[in-house]
């Protein structure tokens, strides 16, 4: 695959094969894709196709087994563990589908975290910390803990979390899986909006009426992309 300027992430030919007791499981084989600065990407298909393994290694938090994946410009496939990790919490936003909110940690605590692991300075973190939970109606809960908090709130502070490193793609894996509709359908409004305004953002989800909020839709099985949709504007 030729590499595109516009490209934020390029993978080519990427495989992840699991060997337990001399059985291999090929989780991955030959995925080729490219994410363009500012693409709203959904990955859909049936439980235990590979999704969450790409999304996996797409965060950098698994590495594959075969194949090339460029993030921002750099070969990030072979990289150790301190450098996957370093730019694992500078280029990436995490949100999933448990929030995986600290329970003994304050709304803003837990929004300032990664920022902290940075080395980043009190006034700066503090300022990416009150932005990011104004662009999620969350200012007036800094100082609740996630157990006062609903399950949409939570959500929202996971995402503003995401945000707060001003990342280069926000990476979803089933963002709506543990909320009613309602609340479902409020943080994927807040997404939308994220998006808007240049957010690039790659979404794993098994529900149809969300992936269709996506400009793109890649429908994975048996650890192959099978199928690409693009949504009407």
């Amino acid at each position: 695959m030729t590499q595109n300027g516009d490209a934020l992430v390029t993978m080519d030919g990427v495989a992840k094969v699991f060997v337990t007791d001399e059985v291999e499981t090929h989780a991955l084989s030959g995925i080729h894709l490219t994410i363009k600065r500012g693409e709203y990407l959904s990955i859909s298909g049936p439980s235990g196709c590979g999704k969450s393994t790409l999304l996996a290694i797409l965060g950098l938090l698994d590495t594959p087994t075969g194949g090339s994946y460029v993030l921002n410009s750099k070969p990030v496939s072979g990289l150790k563990l301190q450098e996957r990790a370093r730019i694992r919490n500078r280029e990436i936003g995490f949100i999933f589908q448990a929030f995986n909110l600290i329970g003994d940690l304050t709304v803003y605590e837990n929004v300032e975290l990664p920022l902290t692991y940075r080395g980043m300075p009190s006034s700066e973190r503090k300022k990416n910390v009150m932005e990011a939970l104004e662009k999620v109606g969350m200012t007036h809960r800094v100082k609740h803990y996630p157990s006062q908090l609903s399950g949409g709130q939570q959500q929202r502070v996971a995402v503003a979390r995401a945000l707060a490193g001003n990342p280069s793609v926000l990476l979803a894996d089933e963002p709506t899986g543990n909320l009613d509709s309602a609340n479902g359908e409020a943080v994927m409004d807040l997404l939308r909006g994220l998006h808007r305004n240049g957010a690039t953002i790659c979404m794993v989800t098994h529900d149809p009426r969300y992936a269709k909020f996506a400009d793109r839709t890649i429908h994975m099985f048996d650890g192959k992309i099978v199928e690409e949709s693009v949504e009407a504007a």
